[in-house]
C-alpha cells in the first residue's frame, strides 16, 4: 500500500534586503514519503532565496517534467525553474529550453562537487541557467528545524541567509557555482 505525502503547513516570512523583497508566504507543503526532512527544507530555503508573488510550489518528486519550484507569467509562459539536487545534462537542458531563468541547487557534499565536476563544462551555453550550491552542514542543520507546523523567518543580507525558527537560527551561505 502507498503511503501518503505528510502536509507541513508553513508560515515563511521573507526579508530580502538585496532584492528589496519583504513579504509572508502561507505555504501548504506536501512532504513525499521519499523526501527527507533535509530537502523538504531546502526546497522551503529555495522558494525563499527566489520569492515571488507568483512563486509556486510544485507537484515536485511525483512528477518528472516539473521542477521543484516554478514561477508562471500572468500569461503561462515559464519564467522561473527551481530544481533541487543533481539533475542529468539532459533534465538541465530541457529545463534551459522551456523556463526564461533556471536555478539549481545541488546540496549534499562530496556527492553535489562530483556532479558539479562532471557537468559544469557542458553548462556553459545555458546563459539562462544558475547553479548555487548549498553545504551539506548548513543544509543538515536545517533538516533539524523540520516540524509539522512552522513560522520562520529568512533574512537575506549580502548573499547571506540566516533562518530562524523560534530561538533556533540556522545561517547559510549559499556558494555560487554558475551564475
Amino acid at each position: 500500500m502507498a503511503q501518503n505525502a505528510t502536509i507541513y503547513k508553513v508560515e515563511l516570512s521573507v526579508s530580502d534586503m538585496d532584492r528589496h523583497y519583504y513579504e509572508t508566504h502561507k505555504l501548504t507543503i506536501a512532504k513525499h514519503p521519499s523526501e527527507t526532512d533535509e530537502r523538504m527544507m531546502v526546497r522551503i530555503l529555495a522558494f525563499a532565496l527566489n520569492a515571488h508573488e507568483h512563486l509556486e510550489m510544485t507537484k515536485g518528486l511525483s512528477t518528472d517534467d516539473e521542477p521543484d519550484i516554478w514561477q508562471k507569467s500572468l500569461s503561462g509562459e515559464l519564467d522561473v525553474w527551481v530544481a533541487l539536487g543533481l539533475p542529468s545534462e539532459k533534465v538541465l537542458r530541457q529545463s534551459c529550453s522551456k523556463a526564461a531563468k533556471v536555478v539549481v541547487y545541488p546540496y549534499g557534499g562530496k556527492p553535489a562537487e562530483v556532479w558539479w565536476d562532471k557537468i559544469k563544462g557542458s553548462t556553459t551555453r545555458f546563459d539562462n541557467l544558475s547553479v548555487v550550491n548549498l553545504a551539506e552542514e548548513e543544509t543538515a542543520a536545517l533538516a533539524k528545524l523540520a516540524n509539522r507546523a512552522m513560522k520562520l523567518q529568512v533574512n537575506i543580507q549580502d548573499a547571506e541567509v540566516m533562518v530562524s525558527l523560534g530561538e533556533d537560527i540556522v545561517y547559510v551561505n549559499p556558494i555560487i557555482w554558475k551564475a
